[in-house]
Formats: C-alpha cells, structure tokens, sequence
C-alpha cells in the first residue's frame, strides 16, 4: 500500500470541495499537487458520492487502488489486487476471469462501473457478474471501491457495494503517454500496452491499447484438504489471447462547456473457468470443462458536462449516453461417471448477443452554502438473444444413446430499467456532516418470441424505493467517526428468471421461476477514522441483511408429497433445481487497516476482516468467501526514490462453514499464508521521461492453495513463477 500525497481538498469546506470537482464520470489527477499530509491513498474519492470528496471526509467505507499501486502490482486484471484490500476478494482463475467480491457479496450483487457507467448485464449469472478485464489494468487512472450498498445513486446490483474503474483521460497541454510490457511465468504471458494522450488548445485526445498472450499456468505439487497433487498439475483453460483498443476524444465549446466521445474495444478468445482433470486428483469426480471460445466488446460512450454554470437549477451538468455490444460464445462440456462402465456425457454450446443502451443525465447544485444536492434520472435497456444446442450421450449400457436439442436455454428477452435520484451533502457544522439520498426504481423483464421455444410470453416488473443516511462528525481535527444506514435492492437477471435447462456443473438441472421478487438490503455500518502526519487508521463494523435473497434449492412440484429440500423432482434424471426467494441472508463483518510510515525510508501497513454469513431461515451458511484474513506489508523505498523493495504476506484463515458435499476439498477450507516479494528500480529519469524496470516473485514458498470461492469447483492458484515488468513515461 503505497503512501501518497493528501489532495488540496482536505482543507476545503466539504461543500466546496465537492464543487471544485469538473466531473464526476472523468478521472481527476492528484499526482502533482502539493503534498501536505501522508496518507495511504490519494485524497479524493469520487464514486461514493458523485462529486469529489476527501476520503478522509466520506462517510462511506471506501478502498482506492491508485495508478501506481496498479503500476507496482501489475496484476492480470485490477480485481486480482483486491485480495489486498480490507473487505474484498477475489473469485475466478487465469487472464481474464476474475471477479470482484465485496463483503462476501459477488457476481451481481456487485455493481461494476467504467466512468460512472454500468458494465453490469442481465444476462450474467447471479454468481458470476460482469468482468472487470474488459477494462484493461494499463488504461485504468484508479479504481474505487464503494464498500456496502450504493443503491441510491447507481440503482440495481449495488447490494454489496460498487467497483468503478476510472479512466485515464487528457489532462496537460502537449502530448504525453505511457508504454510498458509484462512478463510472467507462471503462465509465459507476454502482454504490451501503450498510450498516447494530450492536449492542443480546446481539444483533448487519447488512443491506447494492449495484447496479451497467455498459456495455462500450472499449480505446484502438494496437498489441501482431502486434495493431493502428485507433483506440478496444469489448470487448463486459464491462459487467454486477447486484446484492448481505447480512443478517446474531447473539445472544448468553452471555459465551461465540454463535449466528448469515447469508443472501447475488448476481444478475448481461448479462456475458460479453469479446471484440474479429476483424473489428477479424484477420477470418481465429474469432468467439468466451461470455456469461452471467444469474447467480444465494443462499447460506444459520448456526454457533455457544463461546470460553474451558475444557473438557479444546476452549478454542474452531466449528460452521458452510451452503448455496448456484447457478444459471446459459452461451450460447456461434462462428462458424469455413472457407475460401472456408464458414462454420460453433456455438450452444450450457448451464443449470446447481448446489447445495451443506456443513458444517465445528472446535476449538482450548491443551496445555501451548507447543501451541495446531486440529482438526476438513468435509464438502460438490455436486449439478449441466444441460441443453444446440446448433445446428450450415455454410453456403457449397451450401444450408446445420444439425445439431441436446440432448444433455447434462455429465451430472448428485454430487461429494462429507469429510475430518478436525488442526494443532498449537507455541512451542519465544522465538525459534523450528513448525506440523505432517496432513489425511484422501475425494472421490467420480458420475453420475446424465439425460434425453438412455444412457451407463453411472459412480462415482470419491479418497483423499488430505496434511501440512505450517511453521517459524520470530526471528534477532534485528526479523528472522524461515521455512520451508515442504506437500503440497496437488486432485481433478478434473465437468467435467474428464465434459465431452463442442465447447469453448467453437469450435475443437475434449473427450471424456470419467473416469479422471483427483487433481493433488497438493509446495511449498517460504524466506523472510525484517524489521520495524522504519521498515521493513518480506520476501522469499520458492518452488518448487512439481505431480503428475499435468491438463492438455488430443490424444486418440490405442489402437492407431490415431497418434503421440502428432497429434490423430490428430476428432468432427464438430474435432480430439479430453481431459483426462489429465501427469508433472510445476513452478513457480518469487521475491518481494520492501518499504514505508518517509518524512519529510513521504510513503512508498514496492515489490514485485517473478519466475515460471517447465514441463511437465517435455515442456519446453513452462505458465504464462500474467507471467515477473517490478514494482509501485511513492508517497505523500503529509497530517499531519492530510486528504487524500492517490498515483502507481502496474506493468510486466510480456515473456513469451517461450509456446506457438507460442497467442496471436494472436505468439510474446512484449510488456511494458507502466501508470500510475495517485489522490487523495481528507476533506470532513467530526464525531465518527464522515466523508465522502470519491477521483479516481482509471487507465491514464493510454492504452496498448493486455492482461493476459498474457487474451491467448491477445485481451481488452485499458480506454482512460485517471476513478473518482469517494465514501464515507460513520457
């Protein structure tokens, strides 16, 4: 964690600082101000709240990866260093595949932004969500985590809290950028990236973009749990070929008034979930194979944003519209030991074009000198069509039978959202402040005819409304303690409501419920803040119930006789499952972190969560996340700021609530320790013109692990390998 210099904001009246924002969707850079104060992260933060603020100020959990701490820890994709961070995790393997968790909340319960702007779909499933490596770590300026729900001001999905992977864009005049080139080998990646930006008088541009070309990387030789790996076992389908183009261009109509349009580009092909051969470790278990043979995304951004208008409705304007196009190609592939010499075997191949259009036009408004009010109205439509077939083969009894379909698995559909908001920042006094939001959401999803499928059309709409109150007050001029209240809500996907047919697992088959209601939560949080020139702390406890949570479980047909949870219903002999609505999910938790600096250039910091969950109508766990984990670190970093030398170490506990037969790896998801080492070095410095070389030898005792949300679905991390990076400025 990389101590950096405090923004001049700190000293700004919060209403004020807020306006001194020009948008709130464009990255604002704090690299060149005067340092006044050392604190871990740059000082502003602008996602929580929509208009800058300092961090120390927001009354809102809130974890920041800079450019530089991006640059230094050069992971696959940002979501990759979130095991670094108080509250967060990390689910999927490979170059591409990672996905954030935010307080053991995943996959779309977490919102995903680039700029302000949702990447999220409809047509992800519940457990997966959207990817962040569709923004590449080399274009990002900094990533903002809003921990807890953000409902208010981003609508559906913010239940566990919001990802915002914030651009770089053209700031000075004349024409900077930057290059550099990774190499690891763990999985002999190779990845170049480079861009260009600048200004010239009214007009701003940028063009950027990287490829990367990466094998499946192996995991060491050893045991974990009931797991034994004889010696180095390949993860197959965890390298990727894929690559990133941005362009990016602004005019100027005035001192105030700004115009700008963006278009970015991803294509991924050759990547998977990952898997281990159940032949290297457990032959009785099921062959699982999920790949991507390709992935494509374009999406299309242009906006105006008007600042210091002065006008009796707005001081700031935004008026941002967009759309996405994307495009996919899902094969799943199982083959299921049946006992004997029976085998069935399941091929399925899904295709996906999936297209978003979406708008968002927001204003800000300074009333009174003491409330700075944020408000506005979004709106996003998203439409999917698929086409599926499956092959179906049981062999070792007698000639095989094979059973072949087209029929669509998700049927096309609409998912169409559209909400008003509206916030007001309220300065009490010098020493205290408060935050109350209010949010109107609508959101229907229908199907649409579809070749294949005779079923009735169907139409479901949810309405929501929903609110938060944060607050703060400055105990002296070093220590701040805050509160939260908010109520976030998520309305189910398509796939949720509409799925029918085999799992990807193989092992059992989803029907329908297209009545599912909207999850909804209700999150409290307490926290403390303490900064001082030579320390920062800040400690926050949390607890966050989710409503009507959706959850997969047995479907027993009405007036079977079945009890409840049997699976008394099957489909094709897989047991029956479907998505419905349970009582309560409750999730508890405690983080702390804390960075101070010491004398000699060197530095320490340290965080450490603890989280529980429950399904309180059942008191079975939920959660698949870690129950407490410690991050630690030490620096040294060279007076002239030549070179520095850095040692991690993460532990995860051991995780005993996990739900029996869930896991290959037996009833406790062992603890582990990783260790890595890091270092770079300046080799050139002239003017603006730097060049450095980084080396970074990542899990350095070789330890067989996997991260506890890949478990279930056994996927362990790579074996001990070196990073190589290195990176130009101009």
């Amino acid at each position: 964690m990389r101590l950096a210099p405090l923004s001049a904001l700190s000293a700004a009246p919060p209403a004020l600082a807020l306006l001194l924002a020009a948008s709130p969707l464009v990255a604002q850079d704090t690299t060149a101000q005067t340092p006044e104060k050392p604190v871990r992260v740059p000082g502003i933060t602008i996602t929580a709240t929509r208009t800058a603020k300092d961090v120390f100020l927001t009354p809102t959990p809130v974890a920041i990866l800079s450019k530089l701490m991006l640059t230094e820890q050069a992971p696959n994709s940002v979501a990759d260093a979130f095991t670094t961070l108080p509250g967060l995790d990390v689910a999927g393997v490979g170059g591409n595949q990672s996905r954030p968790t935010v307080r053991g909340q995943r996959g779309q319960r977490v919102l995903l932004l680039e700029d302000g702007i949702r990447l999220n779909n409809a047509r992800r499933q519940q457990d997966f969500g959207e990817l962040p490596a569709l923004v590449d770590a080399s274009t990002v300026e900094r990533v903002e985590i809003v921990r807890g729900p953000a409902s208010v001001l981003y609508g559906s999905d913010a239940i566990g809290g919001v990802v915002n992977l914030i651009t770089r864009t053209p700031t000075a005049e004349g024409v900077h950028g930057s290059f550099g080139y990774r190499y690891s080998s763990a999985d002999v990646q190779s990845k170049l990236a480079g861009t260009v930006q600048g200004r010239r008088g009214r007009f701003g541009f940028l063009a950027g973009g990287a490829v990367r070309d990466a094998n499946a990387y192996a995991a060491p030789g050893g045991s974990y749990g009931n797991i034994s790996l004889a010696g180095e076992t390949r993860v197959h389908d965890t390298g990727v070929d894929d690559n990133t183009i941005d362009l990016y261009a602004s005019y100027d109509l005035s001192a105030r008034h700004q115009v700008f349009t963006k278009y970015h580009r991803y294509r991924a092909d050759r990547t998977g979930f990952g898997y281990v051969d159940p032949a290297d470790y457990a032959p009785s278990q099921p062959f699982v194979q999920i790949l991507y043979p390709y992935q494509d995304f374009d999406k299309y951004t242009a906006g105006y944003t008007g600042t210091s208008l002065g006008s009796a409705v707005a001081d700031r304007v935004s008026l941002v519209g967009y759309a996405q196009d994307n495009d996919r190609q899902l094969n799943n592939n199982v083959l299921i030991p049946l006992g004997g010499p029976g085998e069935l075997e399941i091929n399925t191949q899904n295709v996906t074009d999936l297209s978003t259009y979406g708008f968002r036009a927001e204003a800000t408004k300074l009333v009174g000198g003491r409330v700075l009010l944020t408000y506005g109205a979004d709106l996003f439509r998203d439409d999917s069509q698929n086409t599926d077939s499956s092959v179906s083969t049981v062999t070792g009894f007698g000639p095989p039978s094979a059973d072949t379909s087209t029929t669509p698995l998700v049927p096309n559909a609409t998912f169409r959202s559209w909400g008003v908001f509206a916030q007001g920042d309220v300065t009490l006094s010098q020493r205290a402040s408060a935050i109350l939001g209010v949010r109107y959401q609508d959101v229907t999803a229908a199907t649409e005819p579809t070749p294949g499928l005779s079923d009735p059309l169907v139409e479901r709409s949810d309405r929501t409304v929903v609110g938060a109150l944060n607050a703060l007050y400055r105990l002296t001029e070093n220590i701040a303690a805050l509160a939260a209240v908010g109520r976030a809500f998520r309305s189910p996907n398509l796939v949720e409501r509409f799925f029918n047919g085999v799992t990807p697992e193989g092992t059992a088959s989803q029907v329908p419920n297209p009545d599912l209601e909207p999850e909804t939560s209700f999150n409290v949080d307490l926290g403390l803040r303490v900064r001082t020139p030579t320390v920062y702390l800040e400690g926050f406890v949390f607890r966050n119930e989710v409503h009507n949570g959706i959850r997969p479980s047995c479907r027993v047909e009405p007036g079977s006789g079945a009890s409840p949870g049997a699976c008394g219903d099957s489909v094709n002999g897989l047991p029956a499952y479907w998505n419905e609505n349970v009582d309560k999910l409750r999730y508890v938790g405690v983080e702390i972190s804390a960075d101070i600096p010491l004398p000699r250039g060197f530095a320490v910091a340290a965080n450490y969560t603890h989280l529980s969950s429950t399904d309180e109508s059942t008191g079975n766990p939920v959660g698949d996340t870690y129950d407490e984990k410690l991050n630690a670190q030490l620096r040294y970093t060279h007076p002239s700021d030549r070179f520095w030398i850095e040692y991690a170490l993460r532990w995860n506990g051991d995780r005993t609530d996990v739900l029996t037969g869930a896991s290959p790896v037996g009833p406790t998801l062992p603890s582990f320790t990783t260790h890595t080492l890091r270092a770079a070095v300046t080799v050139l410095r002239r003017g603006g013109h730097t060049q450095r070389l980084g080396l970074a030898v990542t899990n350095l005792t070789d330890e067989l692990y996997a991260e506890f949300q890949n478990a279930s679905f056994f996927r362990p991390q790579p074996r001990r390998g070196v990073t190589l990076t290195w990176d130009m400025t101009f």
